[in-house]
């Protein structure tokens, strides 16, 4: 799969996600998915990764996506997240998520790294 065609299935990714599409967002993922974040448990596997999703409501917001940058199997996407109303608690906050597709182009590990504004001096 070409880059370009895996950073497009990486932006549907977060069509899904925002649009509450959980089955759409699971049809995107390789069977050993690996969900790593610093804001919830690790999801391991397609199943563990929706049910994770299912169960965290702050997950479930808007991505605001300000670019994506492929190559071979790895797409970066830099943005700023919205936790959806319902959440109890969070800020929209810029994110990175650094993604690893399949050969098949299917999304096989997600980890996502929030940046802070550095504290003033």
């Amino acid at each position: 799969m070409s880059s370009a065609a895996g950073a497009d299935h990486v932006r549907l990714s977060y069509d899904y996600l925002d649009m509450g599409d959980l089955d759409g967002y699971a049809s995107l993922l390789h069977p050993d998915m690996q969900l790593k974040r610093h804001d919830a448990p690790p999801g391991h596997g397609r199943e563990d990764t929706v049910r994770l999703l299912n169960a965290i409501p702050a997950l479930r917001g808007r991505h605001h996506i300000h670019k994506v940058v492929a190559c071979k199997d790895t797409v970066v996407v830099v943005g700023r997240y919205t936790p959806p109303p319902e959440a109890e608690s969070g800020t929209p906050s810029e994110f990175a998520d650094v993604v690893t597709l399949s050969d098949e182009g299917l999304l096989l590990c997600s980890r996502r790294f929030y940046y802070f504004d550095p504290p003033s001096l």
